[in-house]
């Protein structure tokens, strides 16, 4: 029977259990905590980096397996939580209170389904348990309350200490502040830049987002003004490059990967989007309309993940 005082024997023995996906020591990871022995039980807390993380189930079970060859244990409890790991804060720019995570999605032209992917990243993050924001900061095409199923939405503009500050629109767990939402819906958007980046920073910093694990900026295509705003007003976890197989929208998303990279913004990686047609009546076949592989080979040549192919 192990004592109150074995508590390092248990952590040795789950050391060697990995986190599937990051492939590195769930006790070096920090997600063992609270380790509690009573007679011939151990009870402990595994902390996941999502509520819904999929795996959750096997990895509970060889925290289990590990724990009961320790002699004397008969009977091990998991308890389960989560929490989303933060981003590393910088001295010359302002996090939003509340925002653990400001993730960037951005594309080199316009047309390759950045907006789609922005929407889908922010949904799927809601989905798997995560407190989500979504940014559409491409202003003279806002596209994302329409994706969202809120081009009819209302927001709410109240007086703070600090100004006026928005209360975002709501569906499918993800709060949505837009341009859209700010102007009648054939009206044209004729600014320069710096009223642009006036409008970004309201939506960065004016805006009531609460807690969030994840906030998703959908970026307007280009090198310009919006994506020097956002790279040096906020700390980015990251940016992901969307681009579609075409040599032109390839040309333009290594232009959009370097300016991120000479910013000093990591690169998560490349999605490349409308990579093939597959025939709604013929779901076994499969088309590159397009041409087929120019993701993969641009990610290989720039030394970034090929994070995924849709169709």
């Amino acid at each position: 029977m192990l004592s109150s005082s074995n508590v390092d024997a248990v952590l040795e023995v789950l050391r060697p259990v990995q986190d599937p996906e990051l492939q590195k020591s769930l006790v070096d990871l920090n997600m063992i905590r609270n380790v509690n022995i009573e007679g011939d039980t151990v009870r402990f807390t595994l902390v996941l980096t999502t509520p819904a993380c999929p795996l959750r189930e096997f990895i509970v079970e060889d925290c289990q397996r590990a724990v009961k060859q320790l002699p004397g244990v008969t009977d091990v409890i998991v308890e389960v939580t989560a929490e989303t790991p933060q981003q590393k804060s910088l001295p010359d720019r302002q996090g939003i209170e509340g925002v653990k995570n400001i993730l960037a999605i951005s594309s080199g032209k316009g047309g390759v389904g950045k907006s789609t992917v922005a929407v889908n990243v922010a949904v799927s993050l809601a989905q798997a348990g995560a407190k989500v924001g979504l940014i559409d900061a491409d202003i003279y095409g806002p596209n994302d309350p329409t994706m969202l199923g809120l081009a009819d939405a209302q927001v709410m503009v109240r007086q703070g200490p600090e100004g006026e500050v928005l209360e975002p629109a709501f569906n499918h767990g993800v709060k949505l502040v837009s341009m859209a939402f700010l102007i009648d819906k054939d009206q044209p958007v004729i600014w320069r830049g710096p009223m642009l980046n006036g409008v970004i920073r309201q939506f960065l910093y004016q805006v009531t987002w609460g807690e969030l694990d994840y906030l998703i900026v959908d970026m307007p295509p280009g090198t310009g003004d919006a994506q020097l705003t956002l790279a040096q007003a906020v700390p980015l976890a990251g940016v992901v490059i969307v681009t579609t197989p075409q040599t032109v929208s390839l040309l333009d998303s290594r232009k959009g990967l370097r300016m991120f990279q000479q910013l000093g913004i990591s690169i998560l990686g490349i999605v490349e989007n409308m990579s093939y047609f597959i025939p709604p009546d013929q779901p076994d076949k499969k088309y590159d309309i397009f041409g087929s592989g120019g993701g993969e080979k641009t990610a290989q040549e720039l030394n970034v993940p090929l994070l995924g192919e849709f169709p």
